[in-house]
């Protein structure tokens, strides 16, 4: 069966659990609900005896029918009948109530898990696995969960009804139970012969819907890229592929397990004609079996052959539910790469920061800074100069901890970066990406994101000491003006004010800043610059650099070539050394000094 997963990829953290941990899992959670699954078993119990009753009952009318027995007894009969069928049905409500709310409960805590999870992995884990896919996981595969014990529990109250059944039956005929009962090896046989099957089809359906609902999100997600290269009609087109992908595995899906039924229903109509043939030999000379006794054994061959039917029937739904536990099991259980080897408290930071030989690498096949040594000293401001891939935003994603360097020792206030509790220490850390990130809602929520307590003065005196506040006056409703999705109501240096006064009402030790390439208009770009000189005072800063005026105004510049210090100093000396700063000052910072824009401007006639 190997073509069923050709073309379909799988995640590198997936794993293949067995039956035997995917049960030990699933009961891990329903273990806190004891006494309710307790009394669920119970209702489970009675059920099926209710139910075991009714044909009894009815057994015993059909013998009674030969007697000429009164009326009143045949009354008392159905009502024995009617009264086992509400018993039953009373039974199973009370089974289903207590079962919703706990499996409700369990797909709480499971979701809860595996969210959190997610929340834990660094961000290669995001570099790797596209969002939509993971997605998928916590949100589908977790509700899809919820079906295997549903299921579980109907047929637990099959099983328990047969099993019931077949006591009453040796008390009538032995030999009968007997052959009735040497039928079941065969259709278990038959019904779990598609286990492993099944297993791989629907573990495929679902590893194509979420290759499915990445695409979507990431098309989504980049529209307005795709709009302003008109690629609208190629990602239509990947669309479609993948939609006639998940079309071809849902028909081998619907195949391989709806072949179950024509054979289950073969082997069903032969076991109850070789059962027909044997009762009625039964019937007949001495001892022979009642006409009602006669209906119990027949009732009997549907009761044996229902749960095993229901496992046929159901077994995709089965598998649903057990590969949608494994994807989230290898969700919550993979390895991270981030690994800290204490849980050491960060109650205060100096800012000083010490990098010793330290080398680190995205990919096995890609060194980033093979042996990369800096020392930033407290309150220090450093900017890092390089071409791309220089590895200047490496080093501070190694800052924030969002990497795993692979050699080499990262120190901050002269302790092992990997000994601190990183919820601690990223309290500390204030980073402003290249593209700041807002969340929906208002201007408000976005700065009290870094300090969700904090009230509302303290906002506004973060947004004032930006720039003395002037920002504010041109957004439509102040500090309550709804930055739409990602922020797409404001500008980007609308979006980068918002960041710098969300980090400054964090009050971090340690700022980082990777400036943005966009242009912005020449008084945001003051604004944006008074509130980098507000955060990086009194702070240790480093600092990423795209503007002339940060980069002149750094205690420090930092010059990076393929991950290794080429030059270190101030801005005047580096630039009358003539040497790799010299040429990048050319490149790129030359065209945003006062003495290029006066020059350029004489070289414009007036008029």
């Amino acid at each position: 069966m190997g073509f069923i997963l050709d073309g379909l990829d799988t995640e590198s953290y997936d794993r293949n659990y067995s039956d035997r941990e995917l049960v030990r899992r699933i009961l891990h959670y329903f273990k806190p609900y004891t006494r309710q699954m307790t009394v669920s078993a119970a209702m489970i119990m009675l059920n099926s005896a209710a139910g075991t009753a009714g044909p009894i009952i009815i057994g015993r009318a059909l013998d009674l029918v030969g007697a000429n027995p009164t009326w009143q007894i045949m009354a008392l009969m159905a009502g024995g009948v009617l009264l086992m069928g509400i018993a039953a049905w009373v039974f199973n409500y009370i089974r289903r109530t207590i079962s919703a709310r706990v499996i409700g409960d369990v797909v709480l805590k499971l979701r809860e898990d595996v969210f959190d999870a997610t929340m834990g992995h660094d961000l290669s884990f995001y570099d790797e696995h596209p969002s939509g896919k993971i997605v998928s996981r916590v949100t589908s595969d977790t509700q899809d969960f919820s079906n295997v014990v549903t299921l579980v529990l109907d047929l637990l109250s099959q099983v328990l009804l047969v099993l019931i059944l077949s006591v009453w039956l040796f008390r009538i005929n032995a030999w009968l139970t007997l052959a009735l009962l040497g039928m079941t090896p065969f259709a278990a046989a038959i019904a779990l012969s598609f286990r492993r099957v099944a297993r791989r089809v629907t573990r495929n359906a679902r590893q194509i819907t979420a290759k499915i609902n990445a695409q979507i999100q990431e098309s989504i997600s980049g529209i307005v890229v795709a709009k302003s290269f008109r690629q609208e009609p190629a990602i239509y087109d990947t669309f479609a592929r993948n939609n006639k992908e998940a079309y071809r595995v849902g028909v081998r899906r619907g195949l391989i397990i709806n072949t179950i039924f024509p054979i289950m229903g073969m082997a069903s109509g032969l076991s109850i004609g070789i059962l027909f043939y044997l009762s009625g030999l039964a019937t007949r000379g001495a001892g022979a079996v009642s006409p009602g006794n006669w209906y119990l054994f027949m009732q009997a061959v549907g009761f044996y052959w229902w749960p095993l039917m229901g496992i046929a029937s159901f077994w995709s739904q089965f598998q649903d539910g057990l590969s949608a536990a494994e994807r989230v099991f290898a969700l919550i259980d993979a390895d991270p790469r981030v690994v800290q080897i204490a849980s050491e408290p960060v109650e205060h930071l100096d800012g000083e920061i010490e990098f010793h030989n330290l080398a680190f690498s995205y990919t096995d096949g890609e060194v980033v800074l093979p042996d990369f040594s800096l020392h930033i000293r407290p309150k220090e401001t450093v900017a890092l100069v390089g071409h791309t891939g220089a590895g200047k935003s490496s080093i501070a994603r190694l800052i924030t901890r969002f990497y795993e360097f692979q050699d080499g020792q990262l120190l901050v206030d002269r302790r092992d970066i990997r000994t601190f509790e990183l919820m601690d220490y990223r309290r500390h850390i204030g980073l402003v990406p290249q593209e700041p990130f807002l969340f929906s809602g208002t201007v408000r929520d976005n700065i009290r994101y870094a300090y969700p307590n904090a009230g509302d003065d303290a906002v506004r005196t973060a947004a004032m000491a930006i720039s003395n506040g002037a920002w504010l006056s041109g957004l439509t409703d102040g500090l309550d003006t709804d930055v739409g999705e990602r922020g797409a109501n404001l500008s980007m240096g609308q979006r980068q004010l918002v960041a710098l006064a969300r980090v400054l009402l964090k009050d971090p030790a340690i700022f980082i800043l990777d400036e943005a390439t966009a242009s912005v208009d020449p008084f945001t770009e003051t604004q944006i610059q008074e509130g980098l000189d507000t955060i990086m005072r009194d702070r240790t800063a480093i600092v990423i650099a795209h503007r002339l005026s940060t980069v002149k105004n750094a205690d420090r510049i930092v010059v990076l070539d393929h991950g290794r210090i080429i030059e270190v100093g101030a801005h005047a000396g580096l630039l009358a050394q003539g040497g790799h700063y010299a040429e990048l000052y050319n490149t790129y910072f030359r065209h945003q000094s006062l003495e290029y824009i006066e020059h350029f401007d004489a070289l414009v006639p007036a008029g």
